[in-house]
C-alpha cells in the first residue's frame, strides 16, 4: 500500500537527541494521520558517533521507521537520498525536517491543513535562533533569488517543507546533474517557476541544544559563495532551456 506521507529526516552526529526526536515525531504522526499511513525515513549521513547504531535499534521498535546509511556526503546529498527513497515508495506527500529538534512538531499541522492550496508548501522561520553569520547568509541568498530569478521566497532552504510526491519527482529531474550544495533552495525556485505558490507558513524555531553543527565560522562564507555560483549557473541553464 502506497503511503499517504513519507517523512525525510537527514541525521549527522545526533546521538544526544535522535531517540527523542524520532520517537516524538512517530507518536505525533500516529495520532494525527494514523499509524498505517506513513513512513519515516532517516538518512544517517556517515555519523561518527552512535547515531547510526541508535537508529538501527529504533528501526526494530517502530515499523514505520526506515533507516538509510550513507557515507558522509553532506546535508544536501542526504536530503536527496531521502527524497528518492520516499518517491520510490509511491508517497502521496513528502515532508522534510531536520533531526536537530529545532522545530515544534505540532507546526506540521499548519502545513498539512494547507496541502489543498499548493503542491509545495514551506514553513517560514519568522524568528530564527541561529548564529548571526547564518542569518546574514540567508539574507544574501534571499536577495540573490530575487535578483537572479525574480522570486521573493521568505525561507527557501528551510528544513520544514511539505511537497506532493509526483510534483517533487518532476522537480528533482530538473536539478543539475551534479546535485547542488543546498538542493532545497533550487527546488523552491523550481516550484515557483512551475506554477506553485509556496504559501510560506510561519513556524516556531528553537535554539539548538545538542548535536554537531556541520558548517562553522568561515566555512559559511565558502558555502555562501558556492551557493551563489551554483545559482548563477542554474539561472543560465533555465534561460537556455526556456529559449
Amino acid at each position: 500500500m502506497k503511503p499517504l506521507l513519507s517523512v525525510v529526516m537527514p541525521a549527522y552526529n545526533e546521538e544526544e537527541c535522535i531517540t527523542k526526536v524520532v520517537t516524538n515525531w512517530i507518536i505525533f504522526l500516529e495520532r494525527f494521520i494514523g499509524s498505517g499511513t506513513f513512513h519515516f525515513i532517516v538518512v544517517n549521513d556517515g555519523s561518527k558517533d552512535e547515531t547510526g547504531k541508535i537508529l538501527d535499534g529504533l528501526e526494530h521498535e517502530h515499523s514505520q521507521l526506515m533507516v538509510v546509511h550513507q557515507e558522509n556526503g553532506g546535508h544536501g546529498k542526504a536530503v536527496i537520498e531521502g527524497y528518492a527513497k520516499a518517491i520510490s515508495l509511491g508517497s502521496e506527500w513528502i515532508f522534510q525536517v531536520d533531526s536537530d529538534d529545532q522545530f515544534e512538531i505540532s507546526d506540521f499541522a499548519k502545513l498539512w491543513e494547507n496541502r489543498n492550496k499548493s503542491k509545495f508548501i514551506l514553513g517560514y522561520r519568522r524568528i530564527r535562533y541561529d548564529a548571526v553569520s547564518r542569518l546574514l547568509i540567508t539574507r544574501i541568498l534571499r536577495f540573490a533569488l530575487f535578483v537572479f530569478f525574480g522570486e521573493n521566497i521568505l525561507d527557501s532552504n528551510i528544513p520544514f517543507r511539505l511537497m506532493e510526491g509526483d510534483f517533487l519527482s518532476m522537480l528533482l529531474k530538473k536539478l543539475p546533474d551534479e546535485y547542488p550544495f543546498a538542493p532545497n533552495i533550487f527546488l523552491a525556485v523550481l516550484a515557483r517557476k512551475n506554477g506553485q505558490q509556496t504559501i510560506d507558513i510561519p513556524v516556531k524555531h528553537k535554539d539548538r541544544q545538542t548535536g554537531t553543527i556541520s558548517i562553522l565560522r568561515w566555512n559559511l562564507l565558502r558555502v555562501c559563495f558556492r551557493s551563489l555560483k551554483e545559482l548563477i549557473v542554474f539561472r543560465a541553464s533555465l534561460l537556455k532551456h526556456s529559449s
